[in-house]
């Protein structure tokens, strides 16, 4: 069973492990999508420790978004020196 967020530790609502189904026509497929944080039901969190980030990791977060309806997502990258260096915010145009 995953900890809790410390962001839960300050009274946010922060779901781990949140399943994300793809709706197609009104059907839907459970395919096996998870988003790693959604803080306040508005901002998709996704943590990675990778060498760098990618483009393709910035699509999954921009999929993640459109998938969900949400408008901002977070995508956080620990295997930097400095985190800041890691930290890359992802907006969705609907």
């Amino acid at each position: 069973m995953p900890t809790k967020p410390a962001l839960h530790n300050e009274g946010l609502e922060v779901p781990t492990q949140v399943p994300l189904p793809l709706v197609y026509r009104e059907i839907r497929l459970d395919i096996g999508y998870r988003i790693d944080l959604v803080v306040e039901d508005l901002v998709v969190v996704e943590i990675k420790a990778i060498d760098s980030l990618i483009a393709i990791r910035q699509a999954q977060v921009i999929s993640y978004l459109k998938l969900s309806g949400k408008k901002l997502g977070i995508l956080i990258n620990f295997n930097t020196l400095h985190l800041r260096d890691g930290i890359k915010r992802v907006v969705n145009g609907l």
